[in-house]
């Protein structure tokens, strides 16, 4: 096993957080070693699909709005340094039966959450009814008891090209990425003010480390034996489809339907959310669902999706709802969401180990903030003072126990 130099700052995992995170750090001078068991961007975990939800007002709370802002920015800033498209801005549309409080990530009444959030806030916006809605997206066919809120500078980023750039501007900026090496363990050295991380054939040392492993976090906190952080997550399988649009296909372009959550019952999944065509050159309407019954993990999920399993989404969700979309898909794909109680994120150093910072659990509704979590984590972790409104501490794991207790 080979000993390596002492880094600054360690993160393992370089997806939607770690690589934010890395590049982050990369820009403020410090000496940085990213390691991941894969070679991002890549499909084994969260963050791929060719497209990600981006929104400013945050139905799930007012705390994330900052980091959503923030992330806006960087990522523009990032298209002009790499030259690489990352957002498009298309519109989103958030939808529900009025008199029903519809939830979505653990809220009631989530368009009017939304709808609060952006008044708070003064992001624009309009509130339509069905007749609004179908006047300006008749792609929609509705039941006519609809609310909507359409945010104007909403739209899609792209998450592997997105990691890609932060990682690529790293590398150029000096900083050390170690790929296709599996992380054993973190442990404290001496007294505690340096963390010792081993792989599989190498040992590194560091100020401090940031935990960004994504689904493998709750097997990670096993390994460590965190039981009682372990129990606060569950890795959940979630599917991605894209249906052919045929002729329609001008319908469904960036610039004529929007990005949008339509939430159309009661129940948790009684909802889709979806995108414009993000490829030209096969134009599709990206479709999916959430569910949070069954568990799985990185080693045994099922990451083939079943013809039947595609021609569900269509019959139950699609058909009735966009009649100009046949039934043929594109292709499918399985991904996984890392998920607390409350669907809160979960950024704090871990208890007996200061310098180690778990940044983890996106909840299903974390991309659109990366960009400014990595801002804000590698601020933290240099001992800086956050810019930009950024505040981490409502991510502490003392709110995620106390939302528990007071379930």
């Amino acid at each position: 096993m080979t000993q390596n130099s002492h880094y600054d700052v360690i993160v393992v995992g370089l997806g939607a957080l770690g690589a934010a995170t890395l590049y982050q750090l990369s820009q403020r001078g410090a000496r940085v070693l990213g390691i991941d068991q894969f070679a991002p961007p890549h499909d084994q975990g969260s963050s791929h699909g060719d497209s990600r939800i981006t929104r400013l007002a945050i139905g799930e709370g007012d705390e994330y709005v900052p980091f959503v802002q923030r992330s806006h920015a960087i990522w523009r800033e990032l298209e002009a340094r790499t030259g690489t498209p990352l957002m498009s801005t298309t519109g989103g549309l958030v939808l529900a039966p009025r008199d029903r409080v519809a939830e979505h990530h653990g809220k009631a009444d989530f368009v009017r959450r939304t709808i609060a959030c952006a008044e708070r806030f003064g992001i624009a916006h309009e509130v339509l009814d069905a007749a609004g809605i179908r006047a300006r997206f008749p792609q929609f066919h509705l039941q006519g008891d609809e609310i909507g809120y359409h945010e104007r500078d909403a739209g899609f980023v792209r998450p592997e090209a997105a990691i890609g750039a932060q990682l690529a501007v790293a590398r150029a900026s000096g900083t050390q990425t170690r790929t296709g090496e599996r992380v054993q363990s973190v442990e404290p050295v001496g007294n505690g003010d340096t963390v010792r991380v081993r792989t599989e054939t190498a040992s590194f040392t560091a100020d401090r480390v940031v935990i960004a492993a994504g689904a493998w976090l709750p097997e990670f906190l096993g390994r460590q034996a965190r039981g009682d952080w372990q129990a606060n997550f569950s890795v959940h399988r979630q599917v991605m489809h894209w249906f052919d649009t045929g002729s329609a296909a001008a319908d469904f372009s960036p610039g004529r339907f929007p990005i949008f959550i339509w939430m159309f019952g009661d129940g948790q999944e009684d909802y889709m959310y979806g995108f414009p065509s993000s490829d030209p050159t096969q134009p599709a309407l990206k479709v999916a669902t959430e569910q949070y019954v069954s568990a799985t993990t990185p080693d045994t999920i099922d990451r083939s999706v079943s013809p039947e399993e595609t021609a569900a989404m269509y019959r139950d969700r699609v058909a009735g709802r966009f009649p100009q979309i046949g039934g043929r898909a594109l292709k499918a794909r399985a991904c996984m969401y890392t998920v607390t109680p409350g669907r809160r994120f979960v950024i704090d150093a871990l208890e007996g180990l200061p310098h180690v910072l778990i940044a983890s659990a996106c909840s299903g509704h974390g991309f659109k903030h990366s960009a400014g979590l990595g801002e804000a984590i590698a601020d933290q972790v240099l001992g800086r003072a956050m810019s930009h409104g950024l505040d981490l501490r409502p991510f502490a794991r003392r709110r995620l126990l106390k939302e528990k207790e007071t379930a």
